[in-house]
């Protein structure tokens, strides 16, 4: 599974209307009766622009998403990095007067969100960039489909599928989900991809009508869809690496943040509490027979970790390595880098 995340400003052709930006090709097509409506002509924008076929598309609104979560019972979403930005002191308030909005922060850490909270951190961009809230709305995805396996969601497809009818407007019939359905059970965050068309695909320009958009760097973007999306989700090897993330401070959740951090990058994984609560410094554990030193190096690399945290152990074990989260453990990276 690919994510792929677009900005909203990306200057693009959108068929029988011109360049705009992308984020308009919805509401050209609904406003000028597009045959097949908005969805149909971004389908349309996309495949010009980018050359990728969308096959099907399911769209929720703000209080759509908020139910889907809230229906869910929240969701834990691993934030990496802490992040600030305004937000509304109460969903009931009138957003138009400033004094019902204060600054809020999330993270680092495991921060369990209702539907509200996960609206904000996956729209907020006042402080911020929409690249980043493209990360982040990869990050409150995730958390949904770990949510989703957790509570066997798969299972009550039907029932869901007849309460969510009216949230989401969708070409996907009930036959098609169950079809696919199966597919979910068989696959973790370690099998879901990110990619994001970021600032290095992308330069800012002014258009003469004085709007801010972002020129699309086409070879590059091009290089970057092929490896997205590529048949192989995970290499072999990467696929046959398993990593046990122990927790050796006193702060909760970081075992899974550093977790999630190696799932992007194709790591399977699991998380442990380690024997202790006080390690001052990130142990890398290798357990392998053959000691791969490129292996240990990519993965160190991937953790943000110095040479000298890697620990050579060989000995059997249904594990390869084993990670040891001390106090000294940096959570923030980007998840652009990271993908297999």
């Amino acid at each position: 599974m690919t994510l792929i995340s677009i900005p909203r400003d990306l200057w693009v052709y959108i068929p029988g209307i011109g360049m705009q930006r992308i984020n308009t090709a919805y509401e050209f097509g609904d406003i000028y009766h597009y045959p097949g409506g908005g969805s149909a002509l971004l389908k349309d924008t996309i495949l010009y622009n980018l050359g990728i076929r969308i096959d099907h598309t399911a769209l929720v609104d703000f209080d759509g998403f908020r139910r889907i979560v809230d229906t869910l019972g929240g969701v834990d979403v691993p934030v990496y990095c802490a992040y600030t930005d305004w937000r509304l002191i109460d969903p009931s308030y009138d957003p138009n007067n400033e004094d019902n909005w204060s600054l809020y922060t999330v993270g680092p850490g495991v921060v369990h969100m209702d539907g509200d909270l996960a609206l904000w951190y996956a729209r907020s961009r006042k402080k911020s960039s929409d690249f980043d809230r493209g990360r982040r709305s990869q990050e409150v995805l995730r958390a949904l489909y770990a949510r989703a396996l957790q509570v066997n969601a798969v299972a009550k497809l039907p029932e869901l599928y007849n309460d969510f009818n009216s949230t989401v407007a969708t070409d996907l019939a009930l036959p098609d989900l169950l079809t696919l359905s199966p597919l979910a059970l068989h696959m973790d965050n370690a099998d879901i991809r990110s990619y994001y068309i970021g600032r290095e695909y992308v330069t800012s320009w002014m258009t003469p009508g004085g709007a801010s958009v972002l020129l699309p760097n086409g070879p590059a973007i091009q290089a970057m869809l092929q490896q997205a999306l590529a048949p192989s989700a995970r290499t072999e090897e990467a696929a046959a690496v398993r990593i046990e993330v122990r927790n050796g401070t006193w702060t909760p959740g970081w075992e899974v943040l550093a977790a999630e951090r190696l799932n992007y990058a194709g790591y399977e994984t699991r998380t442990a509490l380690a024997d202790r609560s006080d390690y001052p410094a990130t142990l890398l554990y290798d357990l392998t027979a053959g000691q791969d030193p490129v292996r240990a190096a990519s993965l160190l690399a991937i953790l943000g970790l110095p040479s000298s945290a890697l620990v050579s152990a060989p000995m059997q074990a249904d594990i390869s390595y084993v990670l040891i989260i001390g106090a000294d453990y940096q959570p923030c990276f980007n998840p652009a880098n990271l993908a297999p």
